[in-house]
């Protein structure tokens, strides 16, 4: 699909592009070691317009299309799986739930921070027994009697994105047996406690942590579980996103590798064996950029993207690990070893395959939508 990208818009992704040429993929590997963005990234963030993608231009966001949006995840995956991954999140799950469930009050007290990345954004589904099944969250919010719109929240949350560094988490929890819905949890208060740092195998930098609320104070976003999750739609075409930068990255470096390896008096590009790989993640690739656009044209359009953004994430993230992998195999020991990024994107591309819904239930959803209910 040829995208048609207005010309503000393709400056924008310029800006993109520049600063993770510049700015984020020289540093890439030192994030990684120290398990950390610097502090500084966040206004840096807030002024290349990367944290209010999805906060409309009349609410002085950055108020871009979707496929700028994915296009963004790509080019920042190329540099930085980790920071991908936050930028994904923080836009599609957090930044959009205020503009689209948040009162104007909160909107009001928010949203100006957010741009400008002084308020450090996180979403809170996953729990120690809810995960893929999100309506096993056990967390529970009472109303407190002398404070409509506020309430006491109870319960635990685990493997939650930027939670560490979170001013503000939108989380989820339980209104009634049956009901739940989300609320505005800010992290500066003494019901918030962090139990726990989550180190992961792959992107590392990402700050994940488990954390316990007792009696924390979250402000209510009048929306629904079924309006809250529906974010995950275009969440998911920002992961797809991000796999395709994983997977192209990873592809540049080996052809590139290729052509310079030589055994048996032959380039490695051309042995039948590696020719083969390489056409496979050629395919792939194009494939996964295809159903990406297709995504995120569709989300401009206002069509459902539910079917379409499951088959763009379940496609790009199995992609993003058959490409590194046979990344690995064409650098051999070489590979195996951080002297090469080949190993950190093979590592980082796990991710893509769990997180914002694992393939199992990208499948799911996609044979619920062919066959129907």
């Amino acid at each position: 699909m040829l995208l048609e990208i207005c010309p503000e818009e393709m400056r924008f992704l310029d800006s993109v592009r520049a600063f993770v040429a510049d700015e984020v993929l020289p540093n890439t590997r030192e994030w990684e070691s120290n398990t950390a963005f610097p502090d500084t990234i966040w206004p840096r963030l807030g002024e290349l317009g990367l944290l209010s993608m999805t906060v409309p231009k009349e609410l002085g966001g950055a108020g871009v299309s979707c496929v700028a949006y994915v296009e963004a995840c790509r080019e920042i995956a190329t540099g930085d799986p980790a920071l991908a991954m936050n930028i994904a999140a923080i836009n599609a799950l957090c930044a959009a739930h205020i503009v689209h469930f948040g009162s104007e009050e909160q909107k009001r007290k928010y949203l100006p921070g957010i741009i400008k990345g002084d308020i450090k954004l996180a979403w809170g589904l996953t729990e120690p027994d809810a995960g893929s099944d999100a309506r096993r969250v056990k967390s529970v919010a009472t109303p407190i009697a002398d404070r409509p719109g506020y309430y006491h929240l109870n319960g635990e949350k685990m493997f939650i994105t930027n939670g560490g560094k979170a001013n503000l988490i939108i989380l989820i929890a339980r209104t009634s047996e049956t009901e739940l819905s989300a609320f505005l949890m800010e992290t500066d208060q003494a019901g918030f406690t962090l139990t726990d740092r989550i180190h992961t195998i792959g992107v590392r930098a990402s700050n994940t942590v488990r954390f316990q609320m007792t009696d924390a104070i979250g402000w209510h976003t009048p929306c629904s579980f079924e309006q809250a999750i529906s974010l995950l739609y275009r969440g998911r075409l920002g992961i797809a996103g991000m796999a395709v930068g994983i997977a192209e990255k990873a592809f540049e470096l080996t052809v590139e590798y290729g052509k310079q390896r030589e055994q048996f008096k032959r380039r490695l590009v051309d042995m039948q064996s590696v020719q083969n790989m390489i056409a496979d993640s050629a395919t792939e690739l194009e494939a996964s950029r295809l159903l990406l656009h297709k995504g995120a044209v569709m989300f401009d359009r206002g069509e459902d993207v539910t079917l379409i953004s499951s088959m763009a994430k379940l496609y790009a993230s199995e992609t993003a690990n058959h490409v590194t992998n046979r990344a690995i195999q064409i650098h051999g020991g070489r590979g195996m070893t951080f002297e090469f990024l080949v190993e950190k994107l093979w590592r980082d591309a796990k991710l893509t395959e769990i997180g914002e819904g694992c393939s199992e239930i990208q499948r799911m959803v996609i044979s619920k939508n062919v066959v129907g209910k």
